[in-house]
């Protein structure tokens, strides 16, 4: 069976650190430990992590030097896929536009399965686009 590739959008990696026995937490853990998921994230969804993750320390307690180390490897581990620029008219939120560039991308370079996301906004458009929320995929594919 071909190794799945998904998207990951920032709240699922966010809440996978913060929460590691949660949905999200055994995403990351698919991926990041036992190798049975590909991820796909681009610069925008890395730096959008680096500038959250401060905010949660009462839930990860990593340091600002630990929070730097750790988007690095997730950046090594991860396909990193730069953005398209093509615009969704229908996305509510622009400032969701790079993440699901970044699925856009992901579509046309590496065949991506998914865009993983908790972003209602986001999920608005899974008419359109392979679009879920990590309960979905979990419920699908727990046994990766």
């Amino acid at each position: 069976m071909a190794t799945l590739r998904v998207a990951l959008d920032t709240n699922v990696l966010l809440s996978g650190i913060s929460y590691p026995a949660s949905v999200p937490g055994k995403i990351v853990a698919a991926w990041r430990y036992h190798g049975s998921i590909e991820v796909l994230l681009s610069p925008y969804i890395l730096d959008e992590l680096r500038r959250v993750l401060p905010r949660l320390k009462h839930r990860h307690g990593l340091s600002p030097v630990e929070i730097d180390d750790l988007v690095d490897v997730l950046s090594i581990q991860a396909e990193l896929i730069e953005p398209s620029t093509s615009t969704e008219p229908g996305l509510r939120d622009a400032n969701d536009q790079p993440v699901l560039g970044t699925l856009l991308a992901a579509l046309n370079t590496t065949g991506a399965d998914y865009l993983i996301t908790g972003d209602k906004d986001l999920l608005a458009l899974t008419e359109h686009y392979p679009i879920i929320t990590p309960a979905q995929f979990w419920s699908t594919h727990a046994g990766l």
